[in-house]
C-alpha cells in the first residue's frame, strides 16, 4: 500500500513555513481554522467575480494570515496584481468590507496588502488555475501539461511533475495521467518543493489536477 503524505506538511519547519501564522487554546483552533478558511475563500471569491483577465487566471500563489489580539494582517501574494492595483486603494478598501460583512468583526481591525511575486507560473497554483481554465475551454489534457510545462521551463525551476485525473477527453472510464520534467526528488527533505491540488470542474464531470514543482536545493 502507498504512503502517502502531503509534500508541503512533510517538510513543514525545514523549507516550508505555515500560511497561518497565530496562537489558540486547543478549545477555540477549530474557530480560527475556520475564520482563515472563510478569509482565504472570501478573497478567491472576490478577484473571481470582479476579475476580466482574458486567461482566467486569477494569479494568487498563497494567501498568508497573520493573527494579533486586535488586529488580523492577510497578505495575498499575486502573480498579476493589475486587477487589484489599478483602483487599489478603492479595490482593497472593498475586499475589506466583503471580508468583514463575512465574519462579522467588531473589536478586531482587518488589514489587508498585497505583495506581487516574480515569475508567477513558478508556483503551482498559479499553474494549476491556468490548466484549469484550458480544460473548461476543451483544450486537450496532454496539450495543457506540455503548455503548462514550457511555462515553467522559462521561470528556471528544476523539474517539475503534473498529473491530471478524471474522465479525461469524455472518455467513459476515468483515469489518471501524468508528465515530468526534470527532477522531482519527493523524498529529500531538503529539496524545496511547491505542491497544490487543485479541482476543476467541466462539462464530463471533475477532474482533479495535482502540480509538484522542484524550486531548489538547500
Amino acid at each position: 500500500m502507498g504512503q502517502k503524505i502531503n509534500p508541503l506538511g512533510f517538510r513543514l519547519g525545514t523549507t516550508q513555513d505555515h500560511h497561518s501564522l497565530w496562537f489558540a487554546q486547543p478549545k477555540f483552533f477549530f474557530e480560527g481554522l475556520q475564520e482563515d478558511q472563510k478569509i482565504r475563500n472570501c478573497i478567491q471569491n472576490y478577484v473571481q467575480k470582479n476579475m476580466k483577465i482574458s486567461s482566467g487566471v486569477e494569479g494568487i500563489a498563497h494567501i498568508e494570515i497573520q493573527k494579533r489580539i486586535d488586529v488580523i494582517q492577510v497578505i495575498i501574494y499575486l502573480g498579476f496584481p493589475k486587477f487589484l492595483t489599478e483602483g487599489k486603494p478603492k479595490r482593497i478598501k472593498e475586499l475589506q468590507i466583503n471580508v468583514q460583512k463575512e465574519l462579522n468583526y467588531m473589536n478586531r481591525k482587518l488589514n489587508i496588502s498585497i505583495t506581487r511575486i516574480e515569475n508567477p507560473y513558478m508556483h503551482p497554483n498559479v499553474l494549476a488555475e491556468f490548466i484549469a481554465g484550458q480544460l473548461k475551454n476543451r483544450v486537450s489534457f496532454r496539450k495543457a501539461m506540455k503548455k503548462a510545462i514550457e511555462l515553467t521551463e522559462q521561470s528556471n525551476t528544476k523539474g517539475i511533475q503534473v498529473q491530471i485525473a478524471g474522465r479525461l477527453d469524455g472518455k467513459e472510464i476515468a483515469r489518471a495521467e501524468w508528465v515530468r520534467e526534470g527532477r522531482v526528488p519527493l523524498q529529500t527533505l531538503r529539496a524545496k518543493i511547491d505542491y497544490c491540488s487543485y479541482t476543476v470542474r467541466t462539462i464530463y464531470g471533475v477532474l482533479g489536477i495535482k502540480i509538484w514543482i522542484f524550486v531548489d536545493e538547500e
